[in-house]
């Protein structure tokens, strides 16, 4: 098990999400960005416009999601 926050995953906050594969963390701080969203934090909405972009070049979202999850891979586990 790792743990990650949300802001290490592009997000905008110190939320600490817990899970045993990137895929599963990938879910976790999607449904957390869409709780915030539904909430109108300020924060994460910019997070999610940034993501937006990224989404339109197919080639940088997926070296993003290459690097987030080495990132997490690099992780300790607890």
């Amino acid at each position: 098990m790792k743990r990650v926050t949300c802001k290490q995953l592009g997000g905008a906050c110190e939320l600490v999400f817990e899970a045993n594969t990137f895929k599963e963390v990938a879910s976790l701080s999607q449904q957390h960005g869409m709780k915030m969203a539904k909430a109108n934090d300020q924060a994460h909405l910019y997070a999610m416009e940034e993501m937006q972009v990224l989404k339109a070049d197919p080639q940088a979202m997926q070296q993003w999601m290459k690097e987030k999850e080495e990132m997490f891979n690099s992780l300790p586990d607890y």
